[in-house]
């Protein structure tokens, strides 16, 4: 316990920036996690932090600027703003984290198996992967979903597809330098299998380099699900997301009231921000030529 906290202190005074961010991140997990208690169902008359849940509409107070009861102001059918920006941090966190998991576990496979087997595995590996990476993140996720039923679960799985590229690309380099260490190529000579050698000794020594990734692309899938909500093409109304909530205030007057905007907008930003500031100062940490220097 004691050796954690000072690893911590460590890592703030090195990293000022990194640790504000990380405190940031760590209170918007909390939020998320807390959400359903800080908002409720609006059905069984619980007393909820809000007032409000994220459907219930306040149709005396439609389109409200900010006030004592609704601090962030109500959308055109009077629906709570901090209410459904409480809903659409959750629904972004379990979008970003499910998705950045999963697809940056399947890129670290493919280009760890590709580094270490070679050959023709390694040749058709680098071939679909840059198939894959010719395709802008958003086009391609927007591709995904045409084959499938918008929801929640399907925006995950197009957004993970968007993630495998580049991160089977970083890893494979990782991997390369590591499947020629020698305790790799002792492994080798006592008759370990290539599948036990490829994810018991080369995988682990490329857990550095997957966090950082993994920190990187939690914004950008932020940004990727927020751009598929303003577009429409993300978790369906009435669930709220920051970017469905955009999309319901353009369409609304081609000059939206400020605090349609504001509020899912500066969500959506200083979530973006931390973990891209958490990702440089993991990458700093983890890095010997770059440890000590700061942000």
């Amino acid at each position: 316990m004691a050796n954690t906290l000072s690893n911590l202190k460590g890592f703030f005074r090195r990293n000022p920036l990194g640790g504000a961010s990380l405190i940031v991140v760590i209170f918007l997990i909390t939020i998320g996690i807390t959400s359903d208690l800080l908002v409720g169902d609006g059905q069984n008359g619980d007393i909820t932090f809000t007032g409000w849940s994220e459907t219930q509409g306040d149709y005396t107070y439609m389109s409200g600027p900010p006030n004592g009861d609704h601090w962030f102001g109500t959308d055109q059918t009077g629906r709570d703003i901090f209410s459904r920006i409480i809903m659409g941090t959750k629904r972004s966190l379990i979008v970003a984290m499910v998705s950045v998991a999963a697809g940056t576990s399947v890129g670290a496979a493919l280009g760890i198996m590709g580094a270490y087997l070679g050959g023709k595995t390694d040749l058709i590996i680098q071939r679909l992967l840059e198939i894959l990476q010719s395709f802008p993140d958003l086009i391609l996720a927007l591709l995904m979903l045409a084959a499938f039923s918008a929801n929640l679960w399907t925006v995950v799985f197009a957004i993970s597809i968007t993630r495998i590229p580049l991160s089977g690309r970083v890893m494979r380099s990782a991997a390369l330098t590591i499947s020629q260490m020698d305790y790799v190529l002792a492994a080798k000579a006592t008759g370990a299998s290539s599948l036990r050698i490829m994810f018991r000794h080369v995988a682990p020594q490329c857990f550095a380099p997957y966090m950082v990734l993994a920190t990187a692309h939690l914004g950008v899938a932020i940004l990727i699900e927020a751009s598929l909500g303003f577009l429409g093409a993300g978790v369906p109304a009435p669930a709220a997301t920051w970017g469905n909530m955009l999309a319901l205030a353009n369409a609304g007057s081609f000059k939206p009231l400020w605090w349609f905007v504001t509020f899912p907008g500066v969500s959506i930003t200083i979530t973006v921000l931390a973990f891209n500031l958490l990702g440089d100062a993991l990458r700093d940490e983890m890095d010997p030529r770059l440890r000590g220097r700061g942000l």
